[in-house]
């Protein structure tokens, strides 16, 4: 009795390994799509073998670098021409621009800045999270036994309204 336990144990520890080992097969483990995006973005979409996503979160940090790098010279040059009108007082003006123009500018410049270091560190959080759920979705069922249907209704009065009602009726049906 005790063998055919012990059996019967071994049998099912095996099948459970069997079970693992399949499962992390098919299963790519989202921490470590999180962390190789957070490494190298994009590295965990390469690990998801979503090649495709690749370009297009290069593509927005290399834009929102772009746009950082673009107002950060602006900002410097307004800055700068602000402090030599400071600096100088013969001048009224440079470029056509007086002291508060030149501050106004320098301003306008400072916040689209501050707004692509947002945007750089918002696309670099999104890639973190992409490679994460992709990795969660992998074993997602996507079979056509999953469906969505619409259908314009009707919806009548309710007690002490006179008015019909037209609307749109959604229904998700799954068939197991």
């Amino acid at each position: 009795m005790q063998a055919q336990n012990t059996k019967r144990d071994s049998l099912q520890q095996d099948s459970t390994k069997a079970s693992r080992a399949k499962h992390q097969k098919i299963y790519s483990g989202p921490r470590k799509a999180s962390i190789f995006s957070a490494v190298l973005p994009g590295l965990g979409q390469v690990y998801n073998r979503k090649y495709w996503k690749v370009p297009i979160v290069y593509a927005a940090l290399g834009s929102m670098v772009y746009i950082f790098k673009t107002n950060n010279d602006q900002y410097n040059f307004y800055r700068n021409n602000l402090l030599r009108l400071v600096k100088d007082t013969s001048l009224t003006s440079i470029g056509g621009l007086n002291q508060s123009q030149l501050q106004t500018e320098k301003l306008a410049y400072k916040k689209n800045r501050d707004f692509a270091v947002l945007g750089i560190v918002g696309i670099y959080i999104l890639n973190i999270i992409d490679a994460n759920v992709d990795a969660h979705l992998k074993t997602f069922d996507v079979s056509d036994d999953l469906s969505l249907t619409w259908d314009p209704c009707l919806i009548r009065p309710v007690y002490g309204y006179k008015n019909c009602s037209v609307a749109l009726r959604l229904t998700f049906n799954f068939k197991k």
